[in-house]
């Protein structure tokens, strides 16, 4: 008697888990292993800027709001114009009569959580900056859960725990190598910077996918081009003309600005690709890696102590990422579909994600007889 009853407790909780044993094909797939590849490649962008920066900062030129203004400028260069020369309903005057208002909100968000976290570095320490900055993916988790109605398992939850234990290694890697911590000038003013840039972040990624899985690409970045441009241009007249007019311009300057906005331009243009095949919450998983790629830039360009916690810190946060992405969430919201941009997401009718959800459904099913007899 005990052995039905067992195996249908046993189940439901499988199943609510997702830790069924699935088929190795059905996880280890060409797609798992494309978006595994895809988000290093976003974690490298992000290693770009952060070493174009230091060489800036090095350089004694500190001005992230032209930064900024330089990325999205280029982002209204390209996808507004193409934008501009639409259409129809996906005119970008079309868009502005009926959304203007939500593309103005998510633009300030991303604009103002790229300038809370650069200004954090001047008032907290680097361990707390790389430690409180990980609190964007428990907002965007609940911002999905209500907002895109995207339902996790247990799995992703251990999966996020895992990665989080692998930024705690590299932390810890930080401290014991003694590199240098910053400045602790006001700790609770720059911690709070950091939470609020933390939480924008995670606004603009929900607001981003959204867009990207249900309207376009290029809509997003075009109206993150148009709005981050009139913000951070307006934003930059206030706060820096004064260190931008002392900037002493020379071939080695312009050529650090030139590749740090490629590398905002190429993570800007390349993120939503990555996020309409998973999710945003997956892809900042991800991006937990940029951090030790510029440690490993740091150990040749910056002459920064090597330790052994940076290679654990890089398996445990991959194998996370590889926990998270494993096995499909799903959401209560249907999904129109873009209607141009990325024809081969189309394609994916048998990715992993869909042949784990099916298995599922059989394994419920199977569950529920059992229950009955």
């Amino acid at each position: 008697m005990d052995g039905p009853e067992e195996e249908r407790l046993c189940g439901k909780w499988r199943v609510a888990c997702g830790v069924y044993s699935y088929n190795l094909r059905d996880v280890f797939t060409w797609r798992l292993l494309k978006t595994i590849v895809m988000g290093q490649v976003l974690s490298l962008l992000i290693c770009g800027t952060a070493v174009s920066c230091q060489y800036l900062a090095d350089a004694g030129v500190e001005t992230p709001m032209l930064q900024s203004f330089l990325n999205y400028a280029l982002l209204l260069l390209v996808y507004t114009t193409i934008l501009s020369a639409r259409k129809g309903e996906r005119n970008i005057l079309q868009i502005l009569k009926t959304k203007w208002w939500k593309y103005l909100v998510m633009g300030l968000a991303d604009v103002e959580a790229n300038y809370a976290v650069v200004k954090a570095y001047q008032f907290t320490t680097l361990t707390s900056i790389q430690l409180l900055d990980c609190f964007v993916i428990p907002v965007l988790m609940v911002l999905s859960w209500f907002f895109l109605k995207t339902r996790y398992r247990l799995v992703h939850f251990v999966a996020v725990m895992v990665c989080l234990l692998g930024v705690g290694a590299m932390v810890g890697a930080d401290i014991l190598a003694g590199r240098s911590q910053g400045s602790t000038s006001d700790v609770v003013l720059g911690d709070g910077l950091v939470l609020l840039s933390a939480v924008l972040y995670a606004v603009s990624n929900v607001c981003q996918e959204y867009t990207v899985k249900n309207l376009s690409r290029v809509e997003f970045l075009g109206m993150m081009g148009l709005f981050g441009t009139l913000i951070s241009g307006v934003q930059l007249a206030v706060l820096e003309t004064r260190a931008v007019a002392a900037i002493k311009w020379d071939f080695h300057i312009a050529m650090l600005f030139v590749l740090y906005v490629l590398c905002m331009y190429g993570l800007y243009s390349f993120m939503p690709v990555v996020v309409r095949m998973t999710s945003a919450t997956a892809v900042n998983l991800s991006l937990l890696t940029a951090d030790l790629f510029s440690l490993f830039c740091g150990l040749f360009l910056f002459r920064y102590t090597f330790s052994t916690l940076y290679i654990i810190s890089f398996v445990v946060i991959t194998l996370g990422f590889v926990m998270f992405n494993a096995v499909p969430t799903y959401s209560a919201l249907p999904e129109s579909g873009s209607s141009e941009d990325d024809p081969a997401a189309d394609n994916t009718a048998e990715s992993s994600s869909d042949r784990l959800l099916t298995a599922d459904a059989r394994r419920t099913e199977t569950l529920t007889e059992v229950a009955a007899l």
